[in-house]
């Protein structure tokens, strides 16, 4: 059984993308900053919770990201699977002439430095699995080829992260670890807000296709509904 670990899962695409992973028959491990809520999340579950795991995990610290990784440690070996979903959006309404710079830095410390913290904290279970995959859950507004001024920390956030992910791809090759960053779409979250037009079913699709359908020669693309895009 391929074991997963997505972080910020325990509402929107990243609970969703936990759902689609169960049906699949993955063991499941689910990242969240407050025990409390992924608690909760879990036990919505049921007995269908028996290949779910909780894990408390807070991207933006690096303390935390290592003492998850020695807790992880302690029940499993190998992890086949890291999705990096978790990610804030602080200046929607903000240009980037006003938007303060504790914004940004908050921004980049979650969105950017939080895959690349979670990928080299898990990075030894990931080399213990004959095919590893990472995914780094972006955005089109991280892309440079359409992007506008709305939201200036969050979109420079998924430009760096995009970055990362590029730059993982290389480093891992030789460790026959795939490294993609995603773009989920605009979907109806918390984050994304109630005029979305995409449901969190759709925001999840190309994740949990990337992981378990995409043939095994992608790595270091953007992806976005099951195909490459510009970067």
């Amino acid at each position: 059984m391929k074991r997963a670990l997505v972080t910020g899962a325990n509402r929107g695409i990243g609970l969703e993308v936990v759902r689609q992973l169960l049906m699949r028959g993955y063991e499941v491990v689910l990242g969240c900053r407050h025990r409390e809520e992924g608690a909760r999340a879990v036990k919505a579950w049921g007995e269908n919770a028996r290949h779910l795991s909780l894990l408390e995990l807070d991207v933006s610290d690096e303390k935390q990201v290592l003492c998850s990784a020695k807790v992880f440690s302690q029940k499993f070996e190998r992890l086949d699977v890291l999705i990096n979903n978790a990610g804030v959006l602080l200046d929607r309404s903000e240009s980037i002439l006003s938007v303060s710079e504790a914004d940004i830095v908050a921004t980049m410390n979650i969105n950017t430095l939080g895959p690349l913290r979670v990928t080299r904290a898990f990075l030894p279970f990931l080399k213990a699995s004959d095919d590893a995959r990472v995914i780094n859950v972006s955005s089109l507004a991280g892309q440079l080829k359409t992007m506008g001024a709305w939201a200036p920390a969050y979109s420079m956030s998924k430009v760096a992260l995009n970055a990362v992910t590029r730059i993982l791809a290389q480093e891992l090759a030789s460790e026959n670890i795939k490294v993609n960053s995603v773009s989920p779409g605009w979907i109806n979250t918390d984050m994304g807000g109630p005029e979305a037009p995409g449901t969190v079913e759709e925001g999840a699709d190309t994740i949990v296709w990337s992981v378990d359908e995409a043939s095994l020669n992608i790595t270091g693309e953007f992806l976005r509904d099951r195909r490459s895009t510009d970067w």
